[in-house]
């Protein structure tokens, strides 16, 4: 067995998980998520826990109990805590504002952008060069987040454009004569 599958899942508190036949849903404060179960794992209740286990020993099968193990904790911290993504805008007008589920992007185009968030999705602008996506899906959050700074993406020579708050641009020296 993989060495994440071995250790389970603690169960927040206010969060309720139903194990159906095929499908795994986790309710909790902040939304409710659904998983696909593997034909290769088993996921069983233990009382405030959740623990995986293979059905077979194939390779494919400790593969995948990490994974699920894996999943399944980004959901409980998902519906109890919540993820969110930080970006922020490097350049002169470069501007975002948050309208509703709408955020608008002004990043030097001749036209301004504007983004229409998923379901289960929130976006705040603390400060005109500042985004925050939140929400209770990892992979969701991570989308967004990706799909808004794949609009104008860091240039390597000036550094301008949407990045990361976390991310370091290596800025080039430009060529000399």
């Amino acid at each position: 067995m993989s060495r994440v599958a071995k250790n389970p899942v603690a169960i927040p508190a206010g969060v309720e998980v139903t194990l159906a036949a095929n499908e795994i849903i986790v309710k909790g404060p902040l939304g409710t998520l659904k998983q696909k179960q593997n034909a290769n794992v088993k996921i069983v209740q233990d009382g405030s826990e959740l623990k995986v286990e293979k059905n077979a020993e194939s390779l494919a099968a400790n593969a995948m109990s990490g994974t699920m193990r894996a999943l399944l904790a980004n959901m409980m911290h998902g519906v109890s805590k919540g993820f969110e993504r930080k970006l922020t805008l490097v350049g002169v007008g470069y501007r975002a504002q948050a309208k509703g589920d709408v955020l608008n992007l002004t990043l030097g185009f001749s036209h301004p952008v504007d983004h229409k968030m998923p379901l289960g999705v929130k976006v705040e602008t603390p400060t005109q060069t500042e985004i925050v996506v939140k929400g209770a899906d990892k992979q969701q959050v991570g989308q967004v987040a990706a799909e808004i700074r794949a609009y104008r993406s860091p240039e390597p020579y000036k550094g301008k454009g949407v990045r990361y708050a976390d991310e370091v641009v290596v800025i080039k020296e430009t060529k000399k004569k």
